[in-house]
């Protein structure tokens, strides 16, 4: 019998509200949508309505792949305040279903043994909110808990699941990434503003074995805390509350060095890829599709042409969400399998960047999907919505002409060619693993 693996199964992505284009942001920001497209590649974004939290998105994403079941009520006794109140509207991205997820959805063979939920905006300092999450989705006492590997999280996420169901712990693991960055930006702050959405992402991760279509083959994560202030909110944790002296002015906003974060960014995961192509067998030749954290334009076509990808292997989605965080890449899958881009078997490479500073980057087989046609699905709240539109697969890529992470960063620091950080590990490899 073949090794026990871990498959890819589904994925689903939602987006709250009505997109937001660049020509309705603050007149104050005096940025106008040349401006911010030719620097950013970004078109719009969506916002989630007041009232609306990181638990909120996590479920409309993840009720698509599981079947919904009583959970906690979305108003009333139960839905204390700021507790995945369920309000507000939005769309589904798209959703891939595989045959065995299918069967899970229809009540088949076996349910959801544990949920993982990767975010950087969780709905309170404590606790998680992945327990939360999996109590409305009506799965009772499964374990649940949030990791915090900022843009980086799907990622680790993806390797947290593996572990967990390649180890035989459990049978079949719900991945959400999803965060509500609009929480925590600072509205005087034109340069975040301009690039970050709100969204989540979900995924399904199924025991299967070795040579599967979906199998997740291999994985690389790295991480270099000397840099842990490049990207930051300095107010609110344990560190600024245990001092007399009252938080500074803003601490309590997104802070991120667009032109440092730049140059990590596209360092650490032209490295990162590299290195688990190596580990795989892989040239970049092979790769059908390069999937990277929809962070800005311009460095998703720095890091690809760095590898060696075509941009017409560059999956792209944050023309018309931003960047959503740690659903940036979920999403992207979701929207790209709806328009039917993918083919069971294809060779898939996803690599992100976050804070901490944290990098990581999979290699997997795209699994069997039956995708749906793009709806909106139901929302908590009845209201009128509006499908995300499909995206493009690279004008987005190709049009932007400053290498900056922010608007405001407009002159790259130099990148490496040499970009493999000595702490990196692919998990295909016995030991460390240089450029």
């Amino acid at each position: 019998m073949k090794p026990r693996s871990a498959v890819l199964e589904a994925v689903a992505g939602w987006v709250p509200g009505e997109p937001v284009p660049n020509g309705a942001l603050p007149a104050e920001w005096e940025v106008d949508d040349a401006w911010i497209r030719t620097r950013t590649g970004i078109e719009g974004r969506h916002r989630a309505a007041p009232g609306m939290s990181t638990g909120d998105l996590a479920y409309e994403a993840a009720r698509l792949l599981v079947p919904e079941a009583p959970g906690l009520a979305a108003t009333g006794a139960g839905a204390g305040a700021g507790m995945l109140a369920g309000t507000g509207t939005g769309a589904r991205v798209g959703v891939g279903v595989g045959a065995a997820a299918a069967s899970a959805r229809a009540g088949g063979d076996r349910g959801v043994d544990a949920v993982v939920l990767a975010t950087a905006t969780p709905d309170h300092l404590c606790p998680g909110t992945a327990p939360a999450l999996a109590a409305r989705l009506g799965l009772g006492t499964v374990p649940a808990f949030d990791i915090g590997a900022v843009c980086s999280g799907f990622v680790y996420g993806l390797a947290v699941c593996h572990g967990l169901v390649v180890s035989g712990l459990y049978e079949r693991v719900l991945l959400v990434g999803a965060d509500v960055y609009s929480t925590w930006l600072d509205p005087r702050d034109r340069s975040s503003g301009v690039v970050f959405g709100d969204g989540a992402g979900a995924a399904l991760i199924g025991a299967g074995r070795a040579g599967d279509r979906g199998e997740l083959l291999a994985f690389d994560l790295g991480s270099d805390g000397t840099g842990y202030d490049l990207i930051t909110v300095p107010g609110g944790g344990a560190r600024s509350r245990s001092v007399a002296e009252p938080p500074a002015d803003g601490d309590e906003f997104f802070r991120m060095r667009g032109r440092a974060v730049y140059q990590h960014a596209v360092e650490r995961m032209t490295g990162s890829c590299r290195s688990l192509l190596r580990a795989v067998g892989w040239d970049a030749a092979d790769v059908d599709h390069f999937v990277p954290h929809q962070a800005n334009a311009r460095i998703l076509r720095a890091v690809a042409d760095r590898v060696g990808i075509g941009v017409q292997s560059c999956v792209t989605h944050l023309d018309r969400v931003g960047n959503t965080g740690a659903a940036s890449i979920p999403l992207a899958l979701a929207d790209a399998d709806a328009r039917g881009r993918f083919r069971a078997g294809d060779r898939m490479l996803l690599t992100a960047f976050g804070g901490g500073l944290t990098w990581g980057t999979v290699a997997l087989r795209w699994p069997v999907t039956t995708t749906p046609v793009t709806t909106t699905p139901a929302s908590t709240t009845p209201a009128s919505t509006t499908p995300v539109p499909t995206m493009t697969e690279a004008p987005a890529l190709a049009s932007t002409t400053t290498e900056a992470t922010t608007p405001e960063a407009t002159t790259p620091a130099t990148t490496s060619e040499a970009a493999r950080p000595e702490n990196s590990r692919a998990t295909a490899l016995d030991g460390r693993n240089g450029s």
